[in-house]
């Protein structure tokens, strides 16, 4: 499976309400489009390791089963349309975005 991490940073404390809501409303169901993803997850994080604060505010993962899928789904119009309302994001809620994709591993699990 390859995956997109998507990584938002905090909004302004008086817009964290309206991101919230725009990002419900219009972000994720314009990511859902995106042709030939087999799976959208979105993380709203409150807290870090050990009670700390969390380094960043939502992280979404976008699934698909090749690299070559997402490389497509990059050239669609919902691709398009997710990457425009994200760089509105950016401009209206003064947020940073990270984006970082690559291949699942899946991890030896040890027992304690």
């Amino acid at each position: 499976m390859y995956k997109l991490i998507a990584i938002w940073s905090a909004p302004r404390p008086e817009d964290a309400e309206a991101f919230e809501e725009h990002y419900r409303t219009v972000h994720l169901p314009a990511a859902a489009r995106t042709p030939g993803m087999t799976r959208l997850v979105a993380v709203r994080t409150d807290s870090g390791l050990e009670g700390g604060e969390s380094a960043f505010w939502r992280v979404a993962e976008l699934h698909f089963d090749t690299k070559a899928e997402l490389e497509a789904a990059e050239h669609s119009d919902a691709w398009g349309a997710m990457r425009a309302d994200a760089g509105g994001m950016i401009e209206r809620f003064g947020v940073t975005l990270t984006v970082g994709m690559g291949q699942e591993q899946d991890a030896e699990l040890t027992p304690a």
